[in-house]
């Protein structure tokens, strides 16, 4: 049976859409249904690599997985990624389209080709599967951007979708950000608002009878469900709003890993499998005094290089890193931080900007050319066995050797191509074709290209090993399954959706 499209707007950026979005995903698949979503334009440096090697926002592919489907492009055709200075790498269709500043683009340079092709992606989409769960941007009602808005309810008029309104109680105001972002739709628009969602309530629900009541009665439409504030259920989030504010800088008895919180920080989930490890502390820092505590620093992966190099040298975070390391610290680099580590960065094709040159840190012997090419790709790799026996070499602990020689998986998304400045360079990892990426050294520092490497257990193993005095044997987790773990949270949170909404009506207005 198909059913009609259902699309989550919002009241406002980070409301909570994304997550509402994957919750009706897992629903509608666990009640026997073939649900994708869909996201006409995203916003966000946190990004994904599709099977087929083309990039996506990653919340399109946390929602996709949540279907039960690999990803696809037609879920998201346009992805911005912000570089800075108001400009935005657009991506179409998966490839990079070209850089547009953010007036040009919101005033609608090349909007009938971008409509166009949201359209046929939507469409293409639609025709596979029996239902659409479309995420809007945003708030709904941004007046002076809704003459060339393509992803919120321009596209709920093109798609025909029952749209449901999310409010962040969380942040006050509730009854004014819902009356006044359906007040401010034109009369076609509000047609089709076909019900409430109130998100991150917290306290007694109970109490909230009369104003729910109150909300239906001032906005025409009910009120489906109220969502409890949650903790104890863990979706990747679509970008790095709140991260700085994650972990302590320091804790005892575990190893405490910093990663160095970048302006332009991209790809923040290679971190998520490190902050659920009972062994380690993760923490997010852009302080020089806390990066210095850390027996591991990672720099992250940046969708501004230079800018990023030259932020973390004019604030301290570089001579930081460079104390942390002569004091006996790991420093590893993931794809942006591993040119950073560099001896050297040329731009001289003007890919991010106007620097055409500046010095890296002078970790490894590494020079790196920036490139309009963008590579994109998933992979297989093995580690180098050389890289294995140093990182175990005098741990007391019982590691079998064999066990590390296995495949594991990683994905890359990079501009720029880097080359050894040294004879007989010390490679991280070597994929199936031979090709060879990263560096290590024995002085504990390394990097690589490769997104998603901390998803591979054994990989955490290696680079903790050294400091595993530091933490108990009850502590390591030889059980944990990345997989198995997002499965049992996406169950979770539908668990909790269903206790929280009421279906009968969701069901009734998408049969309709």
């Amino acid at each position: 049976m198909r059913l009609g499209p259902i699309m989550f707007v919002g009241t406002g950026s980070d409301v909570g859409k994304s997550v509402v979005t994957a919750a009706f995903c897992r629903i509608f698949l666990q009640d026997g249904y073939s649900p994708a979503p869909f996201k006409a334009q995203n916003m966000a440096l946190n990004s994904y690599v599709t099977p087929d090697g083309l990039e996506i926002g990653r919340a399109q592919e946390v929602q996709a997985a949540a279907c039960g489907i690999a990803p696809h492009t037609d879920m998201n055709p346009i992805l911005l990624k912000p570089c800075g200075n108001n400009i935005s790498q657009v991506v179409l269709n998966g490839k990079p389209y070209g850089n547009s500043d953010a007036y040009s683009y919101f005033r609608g340079e090349g909007r009938d080709l971008f409509v166009k092709e949201v359209r046929d992606a939507y469409d293409r989409l639609a025709t596979k599967h029996q239902l659409i769960v479309l995420e809007g941007a945003g708030s709904i009602s941004e007046l002076n951007l809704k003459a060339n808005d393509i992803v919120n309810m321009s596209m709920a008029l093109y798609a025909k979708a029952s749209v449901i309104l999310i409010a962040d109680i969380e942040r006050g105001g509730v009854f004014a950000s819902l009356y006044g972002s359906i007040m401010l739709l034109d009369q076609e628009e509000r047609s089709l608002i076909k019900g409430i969602i109130i998100n991150k309530f917290r306290g007694d629900i109970r109490l909230f009878d009369s104003a729910k009541k109150m909300i239906e009665d001032l906005c025409g439409v009910p009120v489906l469900g109220i969502i409890p504030y949650f903790k104890d259920i863990y979706i990747e989030e679509e970008d790095s709003v709140a991260i700085s504010k994650r972990g302590n800088c320091f804790i005892e008895n575990r190893v405490n890993i910093v990663v160095v919180y970048l302006n332009q920080m991209s790809n923040y989930t290679d971190f998520a499998v490190l902050e659920r490890d009972s062994r380690v502390n993760l923490y997010y820092s852009k302080d020089p005094s806390e990066i210095k505590k850390a027996q591991i620093i990672i720099i992250p992966g940046t969708k501004s290089t230079l800018s990023d190099l030259h932020y973390i040298r004019a604030n301290g975070i570089a001579s930081a890193i460079l104390d942390a390391h002569k004091s006996g610290s790991t420093i590893i680099g993931i794809c942006g931080g591993y040119q950073i580590m560099g001896e050297e960065i040329l731009d001289l094709e003007g890919v991010e900007g106007d620097i055409k040159h500046m010095p890296g840190l002078s970790l490894l012997p590494l020079r790196t050319y920036m490139t309009h090419d963008k590579i994109t790709n998933e992979s297989e790799f093995i580690l180098n066995s050389e890289f294995i026996n140093h990182q175990l070499s005098g741990v007391k602990r019982d590691y079998k050797l064999d066990s590390f020689n296995v495949n594991m998986r990683g994905y890359e998304i990079h501009m720029g191509r880097s080359e050894y400045t040294c004879l007989n360079p010390k490679y991280l990892l070597m994929k199936p074709d031979g090709t060879k990426d990263g560096y290590w050294s024995e002085e504990r520092l390394f990097g690589t290209y490769m997104h998603g490497i901390f998803d591979n257990s054994k990989f955490v193993d290696l680079i903790i090993a050294p400091y595993s005095n530091l933490f108990k044997d009850e502590q390591y987790n030889l059980n944990y399954n990345p997989y198995h773990f997002r499965e049992d949270q996406f169950d979770k949170l539908a668990k909790l959706f269903r206790e929280s909404v009421d279906l009968e009506k969701v069901y009734k207005i998408i049969k309709h």
